[in-house]
């Protein structure tokens, strides 16, 4: 086929320009765009800069803040984290972005948690650790024992992305990439609610209900329908050994960006025109800022900005035939309330707040509860002496709800607050078990990176699905459909080694 394509280049090279003959003859492409800087969009630039060379143009399209979903806001002169805010520690693509930027790791600041119902804690973390294990094998037997099991087997396939990756293969859907790492254990996951795979482990529903429930509330707002790889996901962030960036998570994204040497543009794109059709089409980004529009071809474009109807990101697309599918689902509306204030002890049974022990609450799937998590949460920068308020004291607090709390709401939770203010994300996907995965290849030369989310929703899920589009783009550009959607990829790269 390519020996075809220079004869019929070579016959009818008048009616191609210098630059159209250059990018068939084993050229890299000579602009590259991504649409959003979060961490995904970000993280794209710089994998894709390490593929294609430092000869191409990559430009980044950001009509709001550096970071995305990774955001803080300040509080008295300090900076808390009112998104992503936790990263666990077999996260090897952040962790290495965090080396390679010279970022350091924040301190840990101690904390015990609960889970209310309502009424009570019916859940208390304590200082002794043997003394919270003989209380979980009390109230639920062997289930958490069965929990920590599944996952880690879980976590220990999901591993394998890291090698596959390493050894430079590529998947053109996120249905091939899951099937390689866990075969169709890990696609009926998908498909299966997080209950039900449970209890067909033998995990008591007073388990799922009183631990289960209240991650998945604090971690995704949502219940134990969602499916079970996504709950696989969400249980792993809540073991130990979990980090953040000294400064801020979202500095990763910022500094991503000075690493891939891309350029930044801060306007909302507007629409994304096919504008040549064969084998290396070309797309035109039309950009509006302060009235003014602009407009660009590139030879690759990746969109690393959520496309579902309830996400308004302002795009259009022209001149595909068929048109673009519309991508299925919605995101899920959920509330950061960041509250500076003296918390309500007694509203949780302990009138004198000095006795009060904890700084994590999370909650069970009460109808009652107006709120997910509430959080003593501490600043992104953290002296040497630092320690975190007491409960008589006012502190920063982070209140998860599914909507605005209102003022009687407020009162409930605070004795008194100073300031409140209110982030309202559309966080990640609104999960349902018979739900199908978004593509990752759009177009010929256009890339869908938000797709894995609705797999699972992660920083590190976002950072495996850039490297993943950097390598898919760089092997469909060079034509190297070997190193894409292999089978039996743990056999490949035991004999690669």
């Amino acid at each position: 086929m390519r020996q075809f394509m220079y004869v019929f280049l070579f016959s009818f090279a008048h009616v191609l320009s210098e630059s159209d003959f250059a990018k068939f003859d084993g050229a890299p492409p000579s602009k590259i765009a991504v649409v959003g800087a979060g961490i995904g969009g970000t993280a794209t630039a710089h994998f894709l800069r390490q593929h294609f060379g430092p000869e191409v143009r990559i430009d980044v399209f950001e009509k709001n803040s550096v970071g995305g979903r990774l955001a803080t806001v300040s509080v008295n002169n300090q900076e808390y984290e009112s998104g992503g805010s936790i990263i666990h520690s077999l996260n090897l693509h952040m962790q290495d972005f965090v080396q390679q930027l010279g970022l350091k790791y924040r301190k840990s600041v101690a904390g015990k948690t609960a889970v209310f119902n309502g009424e009570e804690f019916i859940v208390e973390e304590t200082d002794w650790y043997l003394l919270d294990l003989s209380r979980l094998w009390w109230r639920y037997g062997i289930s958490f024992i069965r929990l920590q099991m599944w996952v880690e087997e879980i976590m220990e396939k999901f591993m394998r992305i890291y090698k596959y990756q390493a050894h430079g293969y590529a998947f053109s859907s996120v249905e091939e990439l899951l099937h390689s790492l866990g075969g169709s254990g890990f696609i009926n996951m998908t498909r299966r609610s997080l209950s039900e795979s449970l209890l067909e482990l033998g995990v008591s529903q007073r388990f799922i209900d009183e631990i289960i429930s209240p991650i998945m509330r604090v971690n995704y707002g949502q219940n134990i329908s969602i499916p079970a790889f996504v709950g696989a996901v969400s249980l792993a962030g809540v073991q130990a050994n979990l980090w953040a960036v000294e400064g801020g998570n979202k500095l990763v994204c910022s500094r991503l960006l000075k690493l891939a040497k891309a350029n930044l543009i801060q306007s909302q794109v507007t629409s994304i025109e096919l504008r040549s059709m064969g084998e290396y089409p070309q797309y035109e980004i039309t950009t509006s800022s302060q009235d003014k529009k602009t407009s660009e071809v590139y030879d690759i474009i990746v969109v690393a900005t959520p496309l579902q109807q309830n996400v308004d990101t302002g795009i259009s697309f022209q001149g595909f035939e068929p048109d673009l599918p519309e991508m299925p689902g919605s995101y899920h509306q959920t509330v950061a309330s960041i509250i500076h204030g003296y918390l309500n002890c007694s509203y949780f049974g302990y009138p004198d707040p000095k006795l009060f022990p904890f700084s994590s609450i999370l909650t069970t799937d009460a109808s009652e509860l107006f709120f997910n998590s509430a959080t003593s949460i501490c600043p992104v920068n953290i002296t040497s002496g630092f320690r975190r308020k007491q409960p008589q004291e006012a502190g920063v607090y982070k209140v998860f709800s599914p909507k605005p709390l209102e003022k009687n709401e407020l009162k409930t939770l605070f004795k008194s607050y100073y300031s409140v203010q209110v982030t309202d994300w559309l966080a990640y996907p609104q999960y349902g078990s018979t739900q199908g995965l978004p593509p990752v290849v759009l177009h010929d030369g256009m890339y869908y990176l938000n797709g894995i989310e609705w797999a699972a929703s992660a920083m590190e899920m976002s950072s495996v699905a850039a490297k993943n589009i950097a390598l898919l783009a760089y092997h469909r550009w060079n034509r190297q459909f070997e190193m894409i959607d292999q089978k039996d990829l743990m056999h490949k790269v035991k004999t690669e080694l």
